[in-house]
């Protein structure tokens, strides 16, 4: 029986994989210096990035909260695997053939993994049966809203037949289990058994940012089918509605690049708008777009100024407004501008498609309005603007919608355009929104003061390159570790194993360069080896050295840095010597044993000194 992976296999892969492209996958990287790239973190929530990856030397640390790892660590945090998934999902990914050792329990074998590939082999025979001649009702569905084989196969559409366990008997033939069926949400548990749980329907495979199947939604063709219009897998251990985004797969690379999301109510919307070039689009699955939503979105955007744009596209009708209205909560969350497009006559962007064209698609965006302006008009339209009443209670509606704007360039304008709408002065105005203002800071600090009664105790503090003391001694250790962690592998040898041995002064910086003096440099991914086995509270300090940008132009400009950083520190080291040697002439008789060794040793200092300086 197969058992636990080999270790030389499990570096071997880490090696081949870039790590960059594994998380960029999921976070929008940018370059930041020299062998160094960083996003938006995706283990907390933060406005500005601070989650730095490394790809030279495969690994990640975030500055914000701490979180740090390699390529395995990232693949268990973010999808829950185990480390033997993590490393088979890597494995394949490169196109490596992983070997067992005898003792273990079958990885292979091993839960999520199992779900995955239960999903992916389902995916593959709704697709199948979607040309099969029951599924004639179904690709008249799809034919009458525009949607042609083509189009069905891009987006991977099929359709369940209409039989008890037609899937489950599909799947149970390739060796799945029945349990294993019932935790991916493929089949359902009811009195009369165990059956398949879409049955008669079209339906959409939902995919993960990484593009793996990990359930699905499936929309009624028939009037015998007493469920509802739209069913979809329900929660999972892979699969959680408030996180996924229909689409999100084939949107990431053009949603990174324009920094443009389109957010659209269903699969065929999202469909209507890519098929039509708006290939930014998405949709939520079965659950309305939420706070889970945003934080997946502005990772992938790389949310982290006001340049991008978010366009929510809603019906005009009641649940259309109440679903912009839910979404103008959670707006502030966005640091890009955020719009609402309604379309003429209440189309939705498939039917809008259906009706007058791609263009007319298109031009929906063309025709947005800020969100602001949406959710003050909607407050707005439910007073009588007539009556002095009427004007009074709309400022008082109306008013903390604009105080909530958090843009010291945007506020003021939309204090006119309130204004404008009421009929009001412009002071008058201001001084209601100010007045809103002051009334949400004494809402928080309330807030603030009933949740401090019950704050959890402190704990320790990790030591951080930012806690460290402003000296130069301090600098010199500080950009000398970064070299040693970064580049040591550029660093002439001689000069790298000599510098390493040096004692630093300070204790958390000599903390992590004995932890690295003591590791076996010949082995690969030292420089991650040493940082996971610097002891605590130094390790997050150990981790923002290795992952934070190296003071440099380019390459070649950093590899010469690092060689410095290294003969600055024996330059240092050599100095320290020298004048513990002239103190010591001065005590000892100048034509005394002692005193002729001292000064030799002085002369061998000043020649190893000046080969040094001139390397």
């Amino acid at each position: 029986m197969a058992g636990r992976i080999r270790q030389a296999d499990i570096d071997e892969v880490k090696a081949r994989v870039n790590i960059a492209d594994v998380v960029g996958e999921r976070v929008a990287l940018k370059p930041a210096g020299v062998g160094s790239m960083k996003g938006l973190c995706p283990f907390h929530d933060e406005r500005s990035p601070s989650f730095h990856v490394r790809p030279q030397v495969g690994y990640y640390h975030c500055f914000g909260c701490g979180e740090s790892g390699d390529v395995y660590s990232f693949l268990r945090a973010m999808d829950h695997v185990s480390f033997t998934e993590a490393v088979e999902r890597m494995a394949a990914r490169v196109g490596y053939t992983l070997h067992y050792e005898d003792g273990g329990a079958a990885p292979e074998t091993t839960g999520r993994s199992r779900l995955y590939a239960a999903n992916a082999a389902a995916a593959e025979y709704f697709r199948a049966q979607l040309l099969s001649p029951e599924a004639d009702t179904a690709r008249r569905f799809l034919g009458d809203r525009g949607f042609d084989a083509g189009a069905a196969a891009h987006f991977g559409v099929g359709y369940a037949p209409k039989g008890w366990s037609s899937l489950m008997d599909h799947l149970l033939a390739q060796k799945f289990s029945r349990d294993e069926l019932v935790q991916a949400g493929l089949v359902s548990q009811g009195q009369r058994g165990v059956y398949d749980r879409f049955r008669g329907r079209v339906v959409w495979p939902i995919r993960d940012v990484t593009g793996q199947v990990i359930g699905f939604g499936a929309r009624k063709l028939y009037d015998d089918d007493q469920g509802p219009k739209y069913l979809n897998t329900p929660e999972t251990p892979i699969y959680k509605k408030a996180q996924v985004l229909y689409g999100l797969d084939l949107a990431k690379r053009d949603i990174s690049r324009e920094h443009r999301v389109v957010v659209v109510e269903g699969y065929t919307d999202v469909m209507a708008c890519h098929l039509a070039g708006i290939t930014t689009a998405i949709a939520s699955c079965g659950t309305a777009f939420g706070s889970d939503h945003i934080t997946v979105l502005r990772r992938v955007m790389g949310d982290d100024t006001a340049a991008g744009e978010v366009v929510f596209t809603f019906d005009p009708d009641a649940a259309g407004q109440k679903a912009a209205l839910r979404a103008f909560a959670d707006e502030k969350r966005f640091a890009a501008q955020t719009y609402v497009a309604v379309a003429p006559e209440g189309l939705d962007p498939c039917d809008l498609r259906l009706q007058r064209g791609d263009g007319a698609v298109r031009a929906l965006l063309d025709n947005k309005a800020p969100m602001f302006e949406f959710v003050i008009d909607q407050r707005l339209k439910d007073y009588d603007l007539s009556s002095v009443e009427g004007r009074a209670g709309a400022l008082r509606a109306a008013a903390p919608i604009v105080a909530d704007i958090r843009d010291p360039a945007l506020r003021p304008g939309y204090v006119r355009v309130l204004a404008r709408r009421l009929g009001l002065d412009i002071p008058e105005v201001q001084s209601a929104v100010e007045r809103a203002a002051r009334g949400a800071d004494r809402a928080e600090k309330r807030d603030a003061q009933r949740g401090g009664a019950e704050a959890p105790p402190p704990v320790a503090v990790s030591v951080t390159m930012a806690s460290l003391p402003n000296t130069r001694d301090v600098a010199l250790e500080r950009g000398a570790m970064m070299a040693f962690l970064q580049y040591g592998h550029r660093i002439e040898p001689d000069l790298f194993l000599r510098a390493l041995q040096t004692p630093f002064g300070h204790p958390a910086l000599e903390a992590v360069r004995s932890t690295l003096a003591s590791t076996d440099l010949s082995q690969p991914g030292w420089a991650v080896a040493a940082v996971e086995a610097v002891r605590e509270p130094f390790r997050t300090l150990a981790a923002e050295l290795l992952t934070a940008e190296f003071p440099a132009r380019s390459e070649e400009g950093a590899v010469a840095s690092a060689n410095d950083l290294a003969r600055g520190l024996l330059v240092r080291e050599l100095e320290r010597e020298k004048n513990e040697l002239l103190r010591g002439i001065q005590r000892v008789p100048a034509d005394s044993e002692e005193g002729r060794r001292l000064r030799l040793r002085l002369r061998e200092l000043d020649a190893d000194r000046q080969r040094l300086t001139a390397g």
